[in-house]
């Protein structure tokens, strides 16, 4: 079992064992580069690279959290997904169990983060994304403690 440290001050350590996580980019490289970080922290990893792919494995694998980037190029054919309209539909799929939504993008914070937290993300973080705080971030919030506050 995979053990990570989650608070240095008081010793506790969580189970990231079959915790799973849902990433969400439309950038291949940014996809691969956070899924081998995130398997190698022990997490489970679903990738999705467009909103269609997202909102299906939300709603067939159940992850703990998702990890969203906010821009995606339009799919052909079907629905204009962007992270904002996939945080809209997620939050309609939960039926009142909130999963931690964490945005990554290129975005200027300013001009997105008030937006994206009304639509129920828990974090932010700006591309490139530093990979320890996104990795601590993650362990706190799917701690027995957060996931009991959520």
């Amino acid at each position: 079992m995979l053990l990570r440290k989650t608070n240095r001050e008081s010793g506790a350590y969580m189970s990231t064992l079959n915790k799973k996580i849902l990433l969400v980019d439309d950038d291949a490289v940014v996809l691969k580069a956070l899924s081998i970080k995130l398997k190698g922290a022990g997490y489970d990893v679903i990738a999705a690279s467009d909103g269609t792919k997202a909102v299906t494995a939300a709603r067939s694998d159940k992850p703990d959290a998702i990890v969203l980037d906010l821009n995606f190029p339009d799919d052909f054919g079907t629905v204009a997904w962007d992270g904002y309209r996939i945080m809209e539909w997620l939050n309609r799929l939960d039926n009142g169990i909130k999963t931690p939504i964490i945005v990554i993008s290129s975005s200027d914070p300013q001009k997105v983060e008030t937006r994206v937290r009304a639509l129920g993300a828990v974090a932010f973080f700006q591309k490139p994304v530093n990979t320890a705080e996104l990795e601590s971030e993650l362990q706190r919030l799917l701690s027995t403690e957060a996931i009991a506050s959520v």
